[in-house]
Parts: structure tokens; C-alpha cells; sequence
């Protein structure tokens, strides 16, 4: 996004990438539909942001999810707009959006060098770069970094910058990810990749619904990754975090108590959880786990609409969607310019800040590509 606001300023511009195709998060993200960004009301839309929305609102205003929008339009790529709210290209997928793209920023003179990892600077303050080969130097009049933060690095957003730069990085946690769980032996050999639907999670006041996924090693999904950072935040300072599931959602407690309150004659606790409370195989399963690590049978309706799951780790960085932490944004001006390197701006997922899925992740990154390029032309416009 950086490049094509610099080509169309009229500068020679080149990406260097280190991988050997350039975008390859983005099409990892086309895997579920490219949700590119959010059509529910700014005021809403920024509070996904948390703390960062301070310093971030300013970038999103800026270019906003109707500039966003536009701008996929403009590509050949039109958008629709889910029930959810959520943005998507109506090809549901990346790779469209990614060829027109290259496409507009070979047309406008963009070069591209892949296989080019950025390795620091040199004495002269040329950027240093490593090949299969050899180092390649080079001595831009302005940079952007957008180099990512540290999820999925096979797809090349490994962090290999932060020693470079490390004094001026919070250090990086895993963000939208799933969670370890001690399940026993039983439930990871019944149940491991069985979906979880129609659930309602509850953490310290905070409720969301969705759904979910059982893992051998733990839970994740939408509605583990919407509470993703509240979690990861309570482990860190307390040791675990027990979230309450609410199995039946859609039935009060009082529904729930009506149907199960009769004798349960000659069924067994999964009969009666299946035809009278309606749960699935999944959802009985959690509930004799919760059995089995000491909840009481006294209030099966209680224990269905607040089944304890306690947590004991985030799961690795590597697997998570997105990552938290970054460049901090008091080593930053208000145009992304590094102070401590005039010339030198940096955008993306590689800034201190994080978001739930839902549009906001890919919006930022575009918006703050964006702010950064803005902000390199009109430093160069300074230097003149």
C-alpha cells in the first residue's frame, strides 16, 4: 500500500521482500474470505483497537473502511458486506485481488526484489540486504519498513528484525490464538477437531458468541479468539484464566432446569443431556469433563450455562492469526517516522498494537501503510 502511494506521488519505488513471492499473509488470510475491513460505526469500529486507538484513530480516519473499500473496487474487485457486518471481496479470496494489485504497481514502475532479507544498516547508513548469494546494498532517499510481526513466519513474518531494532520493541505475544488446555486422555481422543457451535463465552463481565474448535492441546476458534487478549493478559499475571461457557445460549437457565428437572429413570447422563437439555456429542463431552475435574451433578442447568475451562497457556505465536506488541509508538512522530531516523517510517502489524479478526486487523495495516507513505512524501517534500 506504501509502494503504490509513493509510484503514483511520481518516485521510483522497490519492495524488497524476503520470501520468494510477495503477499503471502494476505493469501494466507484469503484462506477464510479476505475480511478486509468493518462496516459497523467508527466509534465502535475503534474501540477494537483497546489501548492503541489513541494513537491509531488518526491513521484509520484518515484512509477509513469506505476508502478501503473504494480502493478493492478500484481493482476489479468488488466488495459485499455480510450479515456480520464484515467486509469481503466477492471472489471470497486473495489471489484475484493480490494479481491486479501487482498488476497496478508494475504499471506504475514498482520493482520488486524477493529473496532479499533486510539485515540492518550499513556504516553509511545504506540498507543491507542478504540473498541466496551475496549482500546487496542500498541507499534510498526515504524507507518504509513493513516488515510484520512475528505469527505464521514461514510465510515470512518471522520478527528477524526486532534485533536490529530491539530497543525500540515491546516484545511480541501471541494474539487471536488459541489456548492450552489440560484435557483428559478421553476427550482429546473422542473430541480433538470437533467444532464446537452455537456457544456463548464469558470472561470478567465480557460476553461474546461464536464458535469454537477443540484441539489436542486445547480450545480456539472466533469466540476464544474475540477474548484472545484479556486471556493471554490474566494467564501472564495469575498463572491460568477460567472462562465460562454457556452451552445452550438460546435457553434460559429456568428452560433448561424445566427439561432436566424430571427423573432421568433407567438414561444415562448423556441421554439426558442429549434429548432433554439438546447438547451435541462435543458439548456432553465438556460437560462430564467438567465432571470429572470436580463440578457437582446438583445443577446440571447451572454447569451447562456456565461451564468452567480453565487455561493454562497461549498456543505458540507460530499458529496464532495475529501478534501483539511491536514498535512503540513513543519512538514514533505522528507521521510513523522513526525519531531516532529521520527518512525512515514503518506501518503494519510490526507497530505495538492488536485487534480481534473481524476487518480490523488488515484495515490497520493498510491504514497506517498508508499514513507512512503520506508521511515519507512529505518529509521529502521538507528536504527540498
Amino acid at each position: 500500500m506504501a509502494a503504490e502511494i509513493l509510484a503514483q506521488a511520481g518516485l521510483a519505488v522497490t519492495i524488497y521482500d524476503q520470501m520468494p513471492s510477495i503477499g503471502r499473509k494476505l493469501l494466507m488470510a484469503g484462506r477464510g474470505g479476505l475480511n478486509l475491513t468493518h462496516a459497523e460505526p467508527m466509534p465502535v469500529f475503534l474501540s477494537r483497537y483497546g489501548s492503541a486507538v489513541a494513537w491509531i484513530e488518526p491513521f484509520i480516519a484518515a484512509f477509513p473502511p469506505e476508502a478501503l473499500i473504494a480502493w478493492c473496487n478500484g481493482l476489479g474487485q468488488p466488495t459485499f458486506t455480510g450479515s456480520s457486518a464484515r467486509v469481503f471481496p466477492t471472489a471470497m479470496k486473495s489471489s484475484p485481488l493480490l494479481r491486479a494489485w501487482m498488476r497496478r504497481l508494475g504499471d506504475l514502475g514498482v520493482q520488486s526484489r524477493v529473496r532479499h532479507r533486510w539485515t540492518g544498516w550499513d556504516y553509511d547508513g545504506s540498507l543491507c540486504f542478504a540473498t541466496p548469494f551475496d549482500t546487496v546494498r542500498d541507499r534510498p532517499d526515504v524507507t518504509i519498513l513493513a516488515m510484520g510481526g512475528a505469527s505464521w513466519p514461514r510465510l515470512g513474518s518471522d520478527a528477524g528484525w526486532v534485533p536490529t531494532l530491539s530497543d525500540l520493541v515491546t516484545p511480541f505475544q501471541p494474539a487471536n490464538c488459541g489456548f492450552l488446555v489440560d484435557w483428559s486422555p478421553h476427550l482429546r481422543a473422542r473430541f480433538a477437531g470437533h467444532p464446537l457451535k452455537r456457544l456463548a463465552m464469558t470472561f470478567r463481565g465480557e460476553t461474546v458468541r461464536g464458535e469454537a474448535v477443540i484441539t489436542e492441546t486445547g480450545i480456539e476458534g472466533g469466540i476464544i479468539y474475540a477474548l484472545s487478549g484479556r486471556l493471554r493478559d490474566a494467564i501472564q499475571t495469575e498463572g491460568a484464566a477460567t472462562p465460562h461457557l454457556d452451552l445452550r445460549p438460546d435457553l434460559s437457565h429456568a428452560e433448561l432446569d424445566k427439561r432436566l428437572g424430571g427423573p432421568r429413570r433407567s438414561q444415562s447422563l448423556a441421554n439426558t443431556l442429549r434429548k432433554q437439555a439438546g447438547l451435541t456429542p462435543e458439548a456432553i463431552g465438556l460437560v462430564q469433563e467438567a465432571l470429572h475435574n470436580g463440578s457437582s451433578t446438583d445443577n446440571l442447568p447451572a454447569l451447562i450455562k456456565a461451564l468452567p475451562i480453565r487455561l493454562t497457556a497461549a498456543a505458540p505465536i507460530a499458529r496464532a492469526i495475529s501478534s501483539a506488541g511491536g514498535m512503540r509508538f513513543e519512538f514514533l512522530d505522528d507521521h510513523l517516522m522513526l525519531r531516532h531516523r529521520p527518512g525512515v517510517f514503518a506501518a503494519g502489524e510490526m507497530l505495538d498494537w492488536e485487534a480481534p479478526t473481524g476487518g480490523y486487523l488488515l484495515q490497520a495495516c493498510f491504514s497506517t501503510g498508508v499514513a507512512a507513505a503520506n508521511g515519507a512524501l512529505a518529509w521529502l517534500e521538507r528536504q527540498t
